[in-house]
């Protein structure tokens, strides 16, 4: 849906909005906003909204701080989850220096020009449709979260069983007040764990609604008195939560992926994507899995992939193609997690997938087998190599990426590392509950 200017003010005024949030996401994937008055909305929509940007990890210096809040003005939305008498809106913000030039530093930034040079290519859009899971857990008497879920329910299983249902349906709901198309939701695997999925779009669209999505799940599961969360692995010896993204693109309204001739259904510029997407994996793994934590989802037993393979069906693959064809036809990846910044994930898996177009890679021959379940010795002679297993591994791959870290830039790729690696030293120095049963008595 797009709007004008003169669409969003008179919005504002006749739903009686007090309130503005001129939101943006840092280099880490958190969520940022400068809160206006109603009465600021016309300078704010003229791009004369000014705001420190030294405050904000991961963006500039103190002596080079102002930076501009320029709204994209299709992202206009009302928040449906305030009352009446206190309306809130919201406007997704593109940054930019006091020169006029785009900030390098500026996650949507990076997905906007790697989309450019798709386009530059020939490719009239990358959609994106993200499978974003979540945990709901019970607050304690001062309201801080715990991990103790607020149901025993499994896969798809419903209520009474699933007492999250109702917290699932609110969330639907209000997603769908803010021009999302809800397709399906439902309890996934572990005790507490939810997924709610929603239709693909274009990526930069896709990315704003991951964020959005992820603010609305926290904040409706506040007001149900729960905690939701997108940890990917709160809990030892559980299902951990993934962000499965689904790839597809286009050019002249046709899916480039889709050929009817092919054994697969499959395109030679789809094979040549995921040959790609294997190919720089390694570094995009930096990004897709954020957290010392994330390393803890991609190990064996569990479903998420941890082995570097692709199949046409087989769910133990890292990429696997979802059985529909021709306009659906689409490359899965399976091993984000929704901790990471959707901008920049899409960014590198985009610029990987276009590398393999551009160079023409095929993939290594598709394992039908299941993964989990072959030997090591078998792994070796299927040439399957294993993902990163550590955030210091996955970083020491993103710094050796040339093509990623030209995706990203200096500015992203020096501060996001350097973020990575304090987050990993702290980690590694830190004495952990585990350690003190296993050792204090014994040693």
């Amino acid at each position: 849906m797009s709007f004008t200017k003169e669409n969003i003010i008179k919005l504002v005024q006749d739903n009686n909005i007090k309130f503005i949030r001129m939101q943006f996401t840092d280099v880490f994937g958190q969520l940022k906003n400068v809160t206006i008055t109603a009465s600021q909305l016309e300078k704010a929509l003229n791009n004369q909204l000014m705001f420190d940007g030294s405050s904000i990890e991961g963006f500039v210096r103190i002596n080079e701080s102002d930076q501009y809040l320029h709204p994209d003005l299709d992202t206009f939305t009302i928040f449906p989850w305030q009352s009446e008498n206190e309306k809130v809106a919201r406007l997704i913000c593109d940054i930019v220096q006091p020169d006029g030039t785009p900030f390098s530093g500026a996650p949507r930034g990076v997905l906007r020009k790697t989309l450019s040079k798709a386009k530059e290519m020939g490719f009239s859009a990358f959609n994106i449709g993200p499978e974003c899971e979540f945990f709901l857990f019970q607050v304690n008497e001062q309201g801080k979260p715990t991990t103790m879920t607020n149901d025993e329910a499994g896969y798809f299983d419903l209520g009474p069983l699933d007492r999250g249902e109702k917290v699932r349906r609110d969330i639907c709901l209000a997603l769908e007040k803010m021009r999302f198309e809800v397709e399906a939701s439902h309890h996934e695997v572990a005790a507490g764990q939810h997924e709610i999925d929603f239709k693909y779009s274009d990526a930069l669209d896709s990315a704003d609604k991951i964020m959005t999505f992820k603010l609305a799940v926290k904040i409706m599961a506040r007001k149900a008195g729960l905690h939701a969360t997108f940890m990917p692995k709160p809990l030892f010896g559980k299902s951990g939560s993934g962000m499965h993204i689904n790839m597809s693109l286009f050019r002249n309204n046709q899916n480039v992926f889709y050929d009817a001739n092919d054994v697969r259904g499959l395109s030679k510029e789809a094979y040549s994507f995921i040959a790609g997407i294997l190919a720089h994996i390694n570094g995009i793994t930096a990004i897709t899995n954020p957290l010392v934590n994330s390393y803890k989802r991609l190990v064996p037993g569990y479903e998420a992939p941890c082995y570097i393979a692709w199949s046409a069906s087989n769910r133990s693959a890292l990429v696997r193609i979802p059985a529909a064809r021709g306009q659906s036809t689409r490359v899965e990846l399976r091993s984000p997690d929704s901790a990471c910044n959707p901008y920049l994930a899409l960014a590198v898996c985009l610029a990987a997938g276009l590398d393999g177009i551009e160079k023409g890679l095929t993939p290594p021959k598709e394992i039908t087998k299941d993964i989990f379940a072959m030997s090591e010795d078998e792994h070796k002679s299927h040439g399957i190599k294993n993902l990163p297993a550590t955030l210091a591994e996955a970083l020491s791959a993103l710094e050796a990426d040339k093509l990623l870290c030209d995706t990203l830039g200096s500015h992203i790729v020096n501060s996001y590392i350097a973020g990575k690696r304090k987050e990993w030293n702290e980690y590694c120095t830190r004495v952990s509950s585990w350690e003190v049963e296993k050792y204090l008595v014994n040693y």
